[in-house]
């Protein structure tokens, strides 16, 4: 009797430790990351000198479908994030599963590259370690962290984001002090390259890359079961952490183009911001703008691997997963089993693959994966909760739909290895499919047998 009732004993829940202040820095902190420390050179690329543009429509974009995230997680205050509100619209396991597969891979893979940046970018600035032992080791702290529990990630991350803002504010610093003794030229910020484009592919194809770097805002859902009063913290939390986001990008990007001709900052590629610190600020120190960067990479991977964990331990709760994803461990109260998962993951990719290009791939599959949860929520306003909750305006999830499949097509100006990389992912994706519904048939069928009552018999 002892045996079974051990075996039904429900798996302890979450721990909640998030208020409204903690949301904002998480919301904060995973925006900004190391998206715009890698990417203000490339979208000066495509761009040219307007590079301010694509950050600034990037912010609508994502802006408008916050709020159909909003309407969703107050209505489904639960882990999984869009994996859940796609099961709940369309109830088909294998879309369900391919938007769980797309967001896990954006965070895992963002994780990846930030291990990756910290051996072989910023580290490398103190000390030469060879890049992939460094990012299997910086991984295995991230898990220690996350299983360590909730309460100790989110109060790093409120420390780290401190520090990677004061990075931008040093940039942002240093361009006003420039302007105002009289460096610097405005008519830059004007230009459009429109070398081998129109000038419409031009803002589109830099502005598809630069969502990437407004991303991370729909990480936080997957947090709902450590939030308090879920329903009532997120939309002011989420909606000023993204324009606080914004407003600091779109200044560091003028900041750029006002020090620094586009074809410069293109040039220096991920080291761009640098760039602008030796222009503005030539004796600023570079090993402190490094220091900096290695911060902002440890908590845009900390965010990112708690997402992804998050994200299996909600959908083993939804029954799109096998349970064992949903074991939470019983005194620190983190999902010890999909911590476990998320890094043997990352850190395969840290050893074996080249993840250098994926940065385009991933504003790709979210862009999809936006485009569903803006449908997921026209679909969903049939289905009524008793509480009350955030509401969106029916045009904004419309029109966002819309932007997020504008960007993901060809017309975009969006380079074909976008496709071909987003096509090997997907593929990888539908074999883990049948992998996974193997297994959990298995599982399930296996339960049945265990649980069958038995049958009566009369003597």
């Amino acid at each position: 009797m002892t045996d079974v009732t051990q075996s039904t004993t429900p798996e302890p829940t979450l721990r909640r430790v998030m208020g409204p202040k903690l949301l904002l820095f998480f919301v904060v902190g995973d925006i900004i990351g190391t998206g715009v420390y890698a990417l203000t050179g490339q979208v000066a690329g495509r761009v040219g000198g307007a590079l301010w543009l694509p950050f600034l429509l990037a912010f609508v974009v994502a802006f408008m479908t916050a709020f159909s995230y909003l309407e969703l997680v107050g209505k489904y205050p639960r882990a999984a994030g869009a994996a859940l509100y796609t099961n709940k619209a369309f109830g088909v396991p294998f879309l369900t599963f391919m938007v769980a597969f797309a967001v896990m891979c954006s965070g895992i893979t963002s994780a990846s590259s930030a291990a990756v940046a910290f051996g072989a970018t910023y580290l490398a600035a103190f000390v030469k370690l060879p890049t992939v032992l460094v990012g299997i080791l910086f991984v295995i702290m991230l898990a220690l962290v996350n299983f360590r529990g909730v309460g100790e990630s989110v109060k790093a991350n409120v420390v780290l984001t401190c520090i990677e803002l004061a990075g931008l504010l040093i940039i942002i610093g240093v361009g006003v002090w420039a302007v105002l003794n009289g460096d610097g030229e405005p008519s830059r910020l004007v230009e459009i390259n429109t070398a081998d484009k129109t000038w419409l592919v031009a803002i589109t194809s830099a502005t598809s890359l630069a969502f990437f770097a407004m991303v991370g805002f729909e990480d936080s859902v997957n947090m709902a079961e450590e939030c308090h009063d879920p329903v009532r913290i997120f939309p002011r939390a989420m909606l000023w952490g993204m324009v606080v986001a914004a407003t600091i990008y779109v200044l560091v990007s003028v900041t750029s183009s006002l020090l620094v001709p586009a074809g410069d900052l293109a040039a220096a590629k991920s080291d761009a911001l640098l760039k602008v610190l030796d222009v503005g600020a030539p004796g600023f120190p570079r090993e402190v703008f490094s220091a900096i960067g290695l911060f902002a990479v440890i908590n845009s991977a900390l965010i990112n691997m708690l997402m992804a964990s998050r994200l299996l331990y909600g959908l083993a709760n939804e029954r799109v997963l096998p349970p064992a994803f949903g074991r939470v461990h019983p005194t620190r109260r983190t999902p010890w089993v999909s911590i476990i998962f998320t890094s043997v993951i990352a850190i395969g990719l840290v050893s074996f693959v080249d993840i250098s290009a994926l940065g385009g791939t991933t504003a790709l599959l979210l862009l999809v994966v936006f485009a569903i949860v803006n449908i997921a929520l026209l679909v969903l306003r049939r289905d009524k909760v008793a509480h009350k909750h955030f509401r969106a305006p029916t045009v904004i999830p419309v029109l966002a739909a819309i932007f997020c499949l504008y960007l993901v097509s060809p017309l975009s100006g969006r380079p074909a290895q976008d496709y071909r990389v987003a096509g090997i992912l997907l593929a990888v994706g539908v074999l883990l499919w049948l992998v996974n519904s193997l297994v959990k048939r298995g599982l399930d069928r296996r339960a049945n047998g265990d649980s069958s009552p038995p049958r009566a018999t009369t003597s």
